[in-house]
């Protein structure tokens, strides 16, 4: 491809790390809240640093989605069997029934419910992971950057940024977090940002979201709190030694809000019936929770839900069909709920694995190990559905025509500055409230126009 030498001559030139790591560092003060805190826990009140320098370029922005539904496939897909669809010399064509549907080759098979949905989806497939260890690249699409980087230790979730730029237009009542991780424990948290911008992390159940009710009744609880208030309220709202102390009122403030309130229940609480049309498992769970969240109109913005289980290395045509069919029931009844309710136009739909696996035969042990060439599905706000932007070989294992305008290889850095630009966010925008005050790019090396958002979707 033309820009892929320039591309990676800069890249040398002018290197930002991608090396391995282990794990990123908590934050004790974060961890503690998330862990003390119970439902609202992880949401925390804070606000940025006032009076610190923002700088923004001023780029054009899509601006079609107001709500976003980022779906990370944990383990990395086999993607020459799912959404790069190559017959090779294991495939067990039986199995996967492939079929062309809207010019797309579709494994029928194992995901016939979103054949259905291959109308609204755009299916990129020049893309490339920089890492095969799975912790730094699911990290990675998380924080869209080198988590080895400079401020990558530190650097927030994408939803984190998000919800700190959508956080002004928060309605009176609007009580739901604006950023939420549903069936994802591991979901990477605020950074170095405040936590009233973390995610909330809630494994969906038909009881509910926990501890919104207190078994003492409403208004005992209600008479506590203002006890409490009274106690002790001034001394967290107008502490004159840290904002610690205001961050614990509004930590519980915020729980409060949530608790003995309708609009909460309805929201996290689901019928069986409604989850057998999810598939009847967490992942549809999750996917369910979205959609009445998301109808709820409760403040949350951005959803991020897990589906782990693909790090296929071994039997990967015993399991893959059974995981295939999760994701299946899944994504096509949250794509069709939303459509249903007419949310899917201004809902943006990500799915991605953190890479792809191997291509060709499959290994001794009947499985596929990691490899870096992978996709992204897009749906809703707009994208334009029923094809695939760019290509790979024969085989899948390397990009053949990357389809879209900067004619290299699509990396998690571009996904980002998408995400961004769907939302109306300038991927552009350099903070300078960071702990060591580098200046922390939305998407990195943007001042050098490194990366930019996939414009094509849309067009």
């Amino acid at each position: 491809m033309r820009n892929e030498l320039p591309f990676r001559k800069y890249i040398e030139a002018h290197p930002h790390p991608h090396k391995h790591f282990f794990l990123r560092r908590p934050w004790s003060r974060r961890g503690f809240f998330q862990l003390a805190g119970g439902a609202a826990g992880s949401i925390l009140m804070g606000k940025p640093a006032v009076g610190q320098e923002i700088k923004k370029q001023g780029v054009q922005t899509q601006n079609r989605a107001r709500n976003l539904v980022f779906i990370q496939l944990a383990g990395a897909p086999t993607h020459v069997d799912t959404f790069d669809f190559k017959q090779t010399p294991s495939t067990p064509m039986d199995t996967m029934k492939p079929e062309a549907k809207d010019g797309i080759v579709w494994p029928v098979g194992i995901m016939p419910k979103l054949a259905n949905n291959l109308g609204d989806l755009c299916i990129v497939r020049s893309v490339r992971s920089w890492a095969l260890a799975h912790t730094l690249a699911q990290v990675w699409t998380q924080i869209g950057r080198s988590p080895a980087a400079a401020l990558g230790d530190i650097a927030p979730n994408m939803g984190t940024i998000v919800a700190v730029e959508k956080e002004s237009e928060r309605q009176p009542g609007q009580v739901f977090p604006t950023f939420l991780a549903l069936n994802s424990e591991g979901a990477v948290g605020s950074g170095y940002m405040p936590t009233t911008f973390a995610p909330l992390r809630i494994v969906p159940e038909t009881t509910g979201m926990p501890d919104t009710i207190n078994p003492d009744g409403q208004a005992r609880f209600d008479r506590k709190f203002d006890l409490m208030q009274e106690l002790d309220g001034t001394l967290r709202t107008a502490n004159p030694y840290s904002g610690e102390m205001q961050s614990y009122d509004a930590f519980y403030t915020a729980g409060r809000g949530m608790m003995f309130n309708p609009s909460v229940d309805q929201a996290f609480r689901f019928t069986t019936e409604e989850s057998q049309q999810f598939g009847s498992n967490n992942f549809g769970n999750a996917c369910l929770v979205a959609s009445k969240v998301l109808a709820a109109n409760g403040g949350t913005r951005y959803i991020q839900i897990t589906l782990g289980g693909w790090d296929m290395h071994q039997n990967i045509y015993t399991a893959l069909p059974n995981l295939a069919r999760t994701l299946d029931n899944g994504v096509s009844a949250l794509l069709n709920n939303l459509k249903a309710s007419g949310a899917l136009g201004e809902t943006l739909v990500v799915v991605m694995g953190e890479f792809g696996r191997t291509t060709g035969a499959i290994t001794a042990q009947n499985g596929r190990d990691h490899f870096l060439q992978q996709f992204v599905a897009f749906a809703g706000a707009g994208v334009r559905g029923g094809r695939a932007i760019g290509s790979t070989n024969a085989a899948g294992s390397a990009t053949e025509d990357s389809g879209w305008s900067r004619q290299r290889d699509i990396r998690v850095e571009d996904v980002e500055a998408t995400i961004y630009s769907a939302m109306g966010i300038d991927w552009t925008t350099v903070r300078y409230d960071d702990p060591f005050k580098r200046g922390f790019y939305y998407v990195p090396e943007s001042h050098n126009d490194l990366y930019g958002p996939i414009n094509e979707l849309w067009a």
